[in-house]
């Protein structure tokens, strides 16, 4: 099985991403977790740019990675200056990489109108920082930035570029399609004109101005490149990059490539979901083999063949990525939707019960409600009709107060009276809005008696207007998104009024979590 080296740059060219921002802490988190994904090289970013980006370089040091290279990046030597004088080349010597990615000009335009030195200079600007890292024993990667439009424009220079990198000793020379313009076909006839004269290990580097990156990647790999360059869920500048989490499952499964260390793959999902979340980016749900709509089924048809065979409306097994199979419940949903929701409560022979509960899911979606996106409220009505449901608590009454002060901000508070076995509860909160104030009251309320909810967090919070044309009277739908240690789950509620719609999907919420944990016997 021939092997394609993975180069991940989230730390570097992800964290240029529009809002993205990682902590110190967030970078040395996510080192971590691409070295269990098995991912071959971790460029760590600028060591020059930042304090923190210098600081990561000291203590990724103190990091026992199994499998990966930490690369720092940086430029090759400014235009008139000696590289050993050079504040740039020698911060990239300081931070003590085994690996060292020096980005230089391959498109004769960037070198005139940009770096403003001649073409041969560049050309030493290239090899000076090459050769000079080479002698301090660095294994070295050169980015030639633009290479593809450079190919383009000036097809000799952008191979003189390439060839003395690769004679002044770069391990990897790695294409760049900067612009994110090139198309597959493009990317395959230069990557194999590239191979003629560069006898160099070949990588690639895909921005996805063109919603390209991904196929232009494979591409480049068909033709024989063997370094794979991008980042997790695709995140960087502007549109961003190759989304490593569709190109490796695609060169593993499909192409039958060696990427990752031991079993990696099914690591995939869970390390998508947690760059998310440490980016504070929300989940793209539909996104190819780690969203979590991306082995979804909702029609009544497929979901009879899905539970026949598999092969039928799935490319690969969700689990081999980590993932999972989702069967979704709508107005849409046949019986044998309802009987692969409810495996668990052995439904099989009571068919009335099975009717009746598809009856009220449609009865339910008919009033606004959307059981697809909350299969915690479903199973919540799976128990309720099977007599399998448990109330740990009784709601007395809430009250929400929405106070504007003169020159002042509104202020939001929640008194919520509840009962649990026999006795009473009432507690108050202020929040930053009626939904915050009534959830962290409730929250307070129960947790005396259910410390478990003090793992459990709201993760996301959806309203949509159902019937927008009652104006101010319409229904809204509120989707809840929470977590725990373990678990991610939803719930809705419906209302004309947004706080009781809220209300709705916050107890189911909690209830989801209060009977996962009983029959966990955690209560």
């Amino acid at each position: 099985m021939d092997r394609i080296f993975i180069y991940d740059t989230t730390l570097r060219d992800g964290s240029q991403a529009e809002g993205v921002s990682f902590s110190l802490q967030d970078k040395l988190a996510i080192t971590v977790k691409l070295d269990e994904l098995g991912i071959d090289f971790i460029e760590g970013g600028f060591p020059i740019a930042n304090p923190k980006d210098e600081s990561y370089f000291k203590e990724v040091k103190s990091l026992s990675l199994k499998h990966s290279k930490i690369a720092s990046f940086g430029s090759t030597r400014k235009v008139g200056v000696r590289t050993e004088e050079d504040k740039n080349v020698n911060a990239l010597l300081f931070a003590e990489t085994p690996v060292v990615t020096i980005v230089g000009k391959s498109w004769d335009f960037q070198v005139t109108d940009v770096l403003k030195t001649t073409l041969d200079e560049n050309v030493k600007m290239v090899t000076d920082t090459i050769s000079f890292l080479k002698s301090r024993n660095r294994e070295v990667f050169f980015d030639a930035e633009h290479f593809f439009d450079g190919f383009k424009s000036n097809r000799g220079y952008a191979l003189k570029v390439i060839n003395e990198a690769c004679s002044a000793g770069a391990d990897v020379i790695v294409l760049c399609d900067t612009n994110g313009g090139s198309l597959p076909d493009e990317i395959a006839t230069i990557v194999e004109e590239v191979r003629k004269s560069n006898k160099c290990i070949l990588g690639i580097h895909a921005h996805n101005d063109g919603d390209l990156a991904i196929a232009n990647t494979i591409m480049a790999v068909n033709k024989g490149v063997r370094q794979a360059q991008g980042t997790i869920n695709g995140i960087g500048e502007r549109c961003g990059n190759a989304d490593l989490c569709s190109v490796i499952p695609n060169l593993v499964l499909k192409m039958e490539y060696h990427c990752l260390h031991n079993d990696g793959l099914r690591k995939l999902t869970e390390i998508s979901r947690y760059v998310y979340e440490t980016a504070n980016l929300l989940f793209r749900t539909n996104q190819p083999f780690v969203g979590s709509s991306a082995f979804a089924h909702k029609g009544g048809l497929h979901i009879n063949a899905i539970q026949k065979n598999k092969v039928t409306y799935e490319h690969i097994n969700p689990e081999s990525v980590g993932n999972k199979r989702k069967i979704l419940i709508s107005e849409l949903s046949g019986s044998a939707t309802i009987l692969s929701k409810t495996e668990k409560f052995n439904l099989t022979h009571d068919t009335a019960l099975l009717r009746s509960i598809l009856e009220e899911v449609q009865n339910l979606e008919n009033k606004g409600y959307q059981l697809e996106s909350a299969e915690a409220s479903f199973e919540l009505l799976v128990r309720k009709k099977t007599g399998k449901y448990k109330s740990f608590f009784e709601l007395e009454g809430f009250r929400v107060i929405v106070e504007k002060r003169e020159n002042g901000l509104p202020i939001t508070e929640a008194t919520v009276k509840i009962n649990v076995n026999n006795t009473q509860e009432l507690t108050a909160s202020e929040g930053s809005g009626p939904v915050n104030a009534l959830d962290t009251a409730l929250r307070k309320a129960l947790e005396r008696f259910y410390p478990v909810l003090k793992d459990m967090k709201l993760l996301d919070y959806k309203v949509r207007v159902i019937n927008p044309r009652s104006a101010t009277a319409a229904k809204v739908r509120v989707i809840i998104e929470s977590k725990d240690k373990e678990n991610v789950w939803s719930t809705v509620g419906v209302s004309e009024n947004l706080i009781e719609a809220s209300w709705q999907a916050l107890v189911d919420s909690i209830e989801y979590k209060l009977i996962k944990e009983y029959e966990a016997k955690q209560l």
